[in-house]
């Protein structure tokens, strides 16, 4: 089959490799109907995520038709034949995570247990296409994926509705709607988003759907804040203005009451001295992130307010401001999405009409130009937001 493979620090190639088969009573194979490129993609093509080897398909954003199930699958969950969307998160469903509806912490799904032990001090759970500290699992962007614990993890899709509009439930919908339900929004909040990529968009979007009086959009790429201020949301360009300030001119002198990073390891500034520093000592591996979102989102958040965490962080970074976080009585929540949990309720919410996943739809490529799509995509050219693949 063929699939798009991770070929060293910088490089993606899509090459021929061999069909996935059923490992384990409890697997399904997925003949790929759609794919997608993330913004996570990105951290290891950049090369910040460590563990990825020479061929590893990458990709977890993806659905299509089961061609084939375990004998451990039962027929009342997965039959050949159903429409599914993978999460990308895999989970088995029976752990203490799972009945706690943490599934991205699942204790049983990552092989690589001691690898990622040693990175985060405790194991968390395999994801598809994401290097060998979550379990070395081939990705999605491919013609075919095997999907271990079939029956816990893909959503049956029994309407008529298209690919494009449930197969972000894989993942940057749910992520997006749970950075902004950690937020716990009431009525009167301001909530400020720092990015407007894919996951931002839906960050925003959740955000309203939750309740908040005004949504902030913080980027500094016209074409995404554009995005942004057709769907009702404030964009706020970090090239032109200091953000706390502006932050500070639309909350009358309090800051945002709720914050939200969608943006993660490799942020950039607005101040160029500032941005060199980070971009410097994570070059040489001093760091290995670049936190500016996240020291801004601590910084700006009005005292007693919550900052939300869902842009990936890897390992370690410099200059996290304790301080502020603490005296001013921050809630810091983060997390991989637990993405089983919200997909159906998402779906619901799609099939009403509440909300439009899209919107953020810019490029359909077939496969074959998965390079063309990461280099647009990472590039920021041709006012790319997302790029989804046709197997």
């Amino acid at each position: 089959m063929r699939a798009n493979t991770w070929a060293g620090r910088n490089k993606v190639e899509v090459r021929d490799v061999p069909d996935p088969k059923i490992l384990n009573s409890r697997d399904a194979i997925v003949r790929i109907t759609s794919t997608a490129i993330c913004g996570s993609d990105l951290h290891l093509v950049d090369g910040y995520v460590p563990t990825m080897q020479d061929g590893d398909v990458l990709g977890h954003e993806f659905m299509g038709e089961v061609v084939e199930v375990g004998p451990g699958v039962g027929p009342d969950k997965l039959r050949v034949g159903d429409r599914v969307v993978v999460p990308f998160p895999i989970a088995c469903g029976a752990c203490a995570a799972c009945a706690a509806e943490l599934y991205s912490c699942c204790e049983n799904s990552n092989p690589n247990a001691g690898i990622a032990e040693k990175m985060f001090g405790h194991p968390v759970a395999g994801i598809f296409g994401y290097s060998h500290l979550t379990g070395g699992f081939a990705g999605g962007q491919a013609q075919y994926a095997r999907v271990p614990f079939a029956d816990v993890g893909p959503l049956k899709i029994e309407s008529d509705l298209t690919d494009e509009q449930v197969l972000f439930l894989s993942d940057i919908l749910p992520t997006g709607y749970m950075g902004a339900e950690m937020c716990d929004i009431q009525p009167s909040d301001v909530v400020a988003v720092w990015g407007a990529g894919p996951v931002g968009q839906f960050a925003m979007d959740s955000a309203r759907l939750l309740g908040a009086a005004q949504v902030i959009a913080i980027d500094k790429e016209p074409y995404r804040l554009e995005m942004a201020e057709r769907a009702g949301h404030t964009p706020v360009n970090f090239d032109e203005v200091d953000v706390r300030s502006r932050l500070l001119e639309l909350t009358g002198g309090r800051g945002p009451d709720k914050c939200i990073d969608a943006v993660g390891l490799e942020a950039t500034h607005g101040s160029a001295h500032v941005a060199a520093y980070d971009r410097i000592k994570q070059a040489v591996r001093s760091e290995t992130e670049r936190p500016h979102t996240l020291r801004q989102a601590i910084l700006s958040c009005r005292s007693g307010g919550v900052v939300s965490v869902i842009g990936v962080y890897g390992g370690l970074l410099d200059k996290f401001p304790a301080g502020a976080w603490m005296n001013r009585s921050l809630t810091l929540r983060t997390g991989q999405c637990h993405v089983q949990r919200y997909m159906k309720p998402l779906l619901e919410r799609i099939e009403r009409g509440e909300i439009d996943p899209t919107r953020i739809i810019t490029h359909t490529l077939p496969l074959d130009e998965a390079e063309r799509g990461f280099e647009i995509f990472k590039n920021k050219q041709e006012n790319c937001e997302k790029v989804v693949l046709k197997p």
